[in-house]
């Protein structure tokens, strides 16, 4: 593995000054590979001249937001350099009249939904841990909760962007208007990526007004076969929900949550119209919270990290039955306990306790069964004493493509290497 030297440390400190230039310490390891620098650069140009350096030095560079999310795929099978966005946290401009916000990739979620209420807008995501969570980062693991229902993914919101290239070139794709056709979707084709592809240091964003109020109604259900009907159900009505869930707690009963946002009279209307259309299933009103389960899980599996497995499904609407009764039987055949937050677009966030041998056999089985069906099954947490277990599953008819892809933006695999799907 490649080293930096003393010259190209200097190199880095001339670029980025003595304040952008960090030794690493053992806190900042990344799944067992221990970089030796963290870069952090002021702005993107001087994010790019390092990341040329580094690349001409056959350095593997690792970008970093909030580290929220760093646990995420593949380990990477080498680890130099950590290239920081920490300092590229402005909001560059906001255009409140266009509903558009440019904004640097280092900036919180939270600062920039914070500055957007001013003018009562938001950038339409409930993501995990926003507070620490960043722009760059959200969009290179392609994080979205519930509102992705109504609202749509980070795909859908995000209309521009500039990357900073393996060889330090500026790529900006997109523009400033919701309408804009000009040039490739590079933006599109970063998000998601795990920063394989290149550093995001900017993105522009197409936003939507506050809500004016907003209500949860919940039911519960007997099984998840009653589950489908209800999500159904509430999917091919006229209802203007903007998130739907299902909870599945262990030991306990599915619980369905709607999210309204409107007027009062226009709340009181709606739920009206959703007790009409489950009855005769009761319902009640939730708490906010509620939508926080998502999190919850992820917490659960960061605080017990050596005995439960954290996984994301993907199935169509029609198959969410079939789906967590396969899981549950996993489950059960393997004694381990089940807890899972589904959202009616087909993700489900699936955490397993147990021990080891077991956790392997029910995602083995999970997995199978997923991709016999078009599926899949991600990992997002793992115990460290499972380190060969892949975290995508296997490729896709696309890998070909991905793989030229990755060959013609970073041709030394340079970013992240070995992190995304087959290896990439």
């Amino acid at each position: 593995m490649a080293t930096p030297s003393t010259t190209l440390e200097s190199d880095f400190r001339a670029i980025l000054g003595d304040q952008g230039v960090i030794l690493a310490t053992s806190a900042d390891a990344i799944r067992n590979q221990q970089p030796k620098l963290i870069l952090e650069p002021a702005n993107e140009l001087h994010l790019a001249a390092a990341l040329r350096i580094a690349n001409d030095a056959n350095l593997a560079v690792i970008p970093r937001g909030g580290s929220t999310k760093q646990a995420w795929g593949n380990p990477p099978t080498r680890a130099d350099i950590i290239l920081s966005t920490k300092r590229l946290d402005k909001i560059l401009e906001h255009v409140w009249s266009d509903m558009t916000v440019s904004v640097e990739a280092g900036c919180t979620v939270a600062t920039l939904q914070q500055a957007l209420a001013q003018h009562g807008q938001r950038l339409a995501i409930d993501l995990l841990w926003p507070s620490t969570a960043t722009i760059g980062g959200i969009l290179s693991t392609n994080d979205s909760g519930a509102l992705r229902l109504r609202f749509g993914s980070l795909r859908d919101l995000v209309i521009g962007a500039t990357i900073a290239l393996s060889d330090g070139t500026l790529a900006s794709s997109g523009g400033k208007v919701v309408k804009n056709v000009a040039g490739y979707d590079l933006q599109k084709l970063v998000t998601g990526a795990f920063g394989t592809l290149g550093v995001i240091t900017r993105a522009v964003f197409r936003l939507y007004p506050l809500a004016k109020e907003s209500r949860t109604i919940s039911c519960l259900a007997r099984d998840a076969a009653e589950a489908q009907r209800l999500l159904l159900a509430i999917q091919d009505s006229k209802l203007a929900h903007s998130a739907l869930q299902v909870r599945c707690i262990e030991n306990s009963p599915l619980q369905l949550d709607v999210l309204f946002e409107a007027t009062r009279a226009g709340l009181d209307a709606q739920t009206e119209k959703l007790k009409s259309l489950v009855a005769p299933v009761p319902t009640s009103q939730s708490d906010p919270p509620v939508w926080k389960a998502r999190q919850e899980l992820f917490t659960a599996a960061r605080d017990d990290s050596n005995s439960c497995v954290l996984a994301k499904l993907s199935f169509l609407p029609t198959e969410f039955a079939a789906t967590m009764q396969h899981v549950a039987r996993a489950a059960t055949a393997n004694q381990l306990s089940l807890n899972a937050v589904a959202q009616a677009f087909g993700i489900a966030i699936v955490l397993l306790r147990g021990p080891l041998a077991n956790l392997r056999a029910a995602l083995a089985a999970i997995r199978a069964e997923r991709e016999r069906s078009a599926g899949s099954v991600v990992m997002l947490h793992r115990p460290e004493a499972m380190p060969q277990l892949d975290a995508w599953g296997t490729p896709g008819d696309s890998l070909p493509i991905m793989r030229a892809i990755k060959q013609q933006l970073d041709p030394k695999g340079t970013l992240n290497p070995g992190r995304f799907l087959g290896g990439i």
